[in-house]
């Protein structure tokens, strides 16, 4: 499965309603990565054909979602998003983790592994 662009509505539909709770609760089943970018961001691009791989490689582990900050600035402005990429680590239960600037592969997987798949038992 390739990464998904989410819209302000479909992430509340999908990740967090956060208009309508005020304790963090994700709505998904799989965890998520939520990558928040621009497209005139160098290292987003460079990031982006990394999360399409790991899309793929963890596909039905796993759900990889894109959100365009130029497009969606009311939800950049919820989560604080002040660099870009940003990237939000969701497992399944637990809170959520944010991660400023571009990580290489081996830093995704790693999260990955150690913090998303793990609590999926």
């Amino acid at each position: 499965m390739a990464t998904v662009k989410l819209t302000t509505e479909e992430f509340k539909k999908k990740v967090f309603d956060y208009e309508n709770a005020t304790e963090w609760s994700y709505a998904g089943e799989l965890p998520a990565i939520v990558d928040f970018y621009a497209d005139w961001c160098g290292p987003c691009k460079m990031v982006a054909p990394i999360l399409e791989d790991l899309s793929k490689e963890y596909d039905g582990k796993l759900i990889i979602y894109k959100v365009d900050t130029e497009v969606e600035q009311e939800l950049s402005a919820v989560f604080g998003i002040q660099s870009i990429p940003t990237i939000l680590f969701i497992p399944v239960n637990g809170q959520p983790m944010m991660q400023p600037g571009a990580l290489p592969k081996n830093a995704f997987k790693q999260v990955i592994e150690e913090e998303l798949l793990v609590q999926q038992s």
